[in-house]
């Protein structure tokens, strides 16, 4: 990949919704320019997203929201977001889960997951989710909140995050927060977590995200075209 054309743009992000929802937009936002940055992307570079959504929610889907070249971008998920390719022409829709991804090795210039490892189970089908988004990649980009940030972003919560998984799933019954008291919806990970799940042979560069100070989201810029 070559130089980048792409220049940092002013906010974009839902016109509506509260403080919290604003915060997490500033958050992605940022996010998605540390990516451009390092990936260095051109209009002719191809990209696969994986972990798309259907929910149509205004602050969901924001990579595709704020990508500028969807005629080179493949979006893919396990629930039917087609409807990404009426909104943003040009982009494909494949239908499909992140652990068996249909596409042959080194397909994309670049795979990007947001968030989405959390929400694909138990470890061990954490590190294959990793494994096959560098086995479809010549590059990734991927992140995750941090566990040991004070307050949990998926369920709001302060500190029972730090607990004990068994315990932290135990609370969050009791307070009827049921959903997310599964593993296989929910699996918080810290960077030691991540930096386990990937190959041996790849370059990985990681980066930290901070919200009011402390670490609120890890990164991880992935190089794989050697592996």
């Amino acid at each position: 990949m070559t130089s980048s054309t792409y220049k940092e743009s002013p906010y974009i992000g839902p016109k509506i919704g509260g403080f919290a929802t604003k915060l997490s937009w500033y958050a992605r936002q940022k996010m998605f320019e540390s990516l451009m940055q390092v990936a260095r992307v051109t209009p002719e570079t191809t990209v696969l997203d994986v972990g798309v959504t259907s929910d149509r929610r205004e602050d969901c889907n924001f990579f595709e929201r704020l990508y500028p070249y969807p005629q080179s971008l493949t979006a893919s998920g396990i629930e039917d977001a087609s409807f990404l390719e009426q909104e943003y022409p040009g982009l494909k829709f494949v239908q499909a889960d992140g652990l068996n991804l249909p596409f042959a090795d080194k397909s994309f210039d670049l795979v990007v997951s947001f968030a989405t490892i959390a929400h694909v189970g138990n470890r061990d089908k954490q590190k294959a989710f990793v494994r096959e988004l560098c086995r479809v990649g010549r590059t990734c980009f991927i992140t995750t909140p941090n566990r040991w940030y004070p307050v949990d972003l998926v369920t709001g919560f302060p500190f029972i995050h730090w607990l004990p998984p068994a315990w932290f799933r135990q609370i969050l019954t009791w307070v009827g927060q049921d959903f997310w008291a599964k593993e296989e919806h929910f699996n918080i990970l810290s960077e030691k977590d991540m930096l386990g799940f990937f190959p041996v042979n790849v370059k990985v560069t990681k980066k930290h995200f901070r919200l009011f100070g402390p670490i609120s989201n890890l990164l991880y810029y992935v190089e794989t075209e050697n592996s």
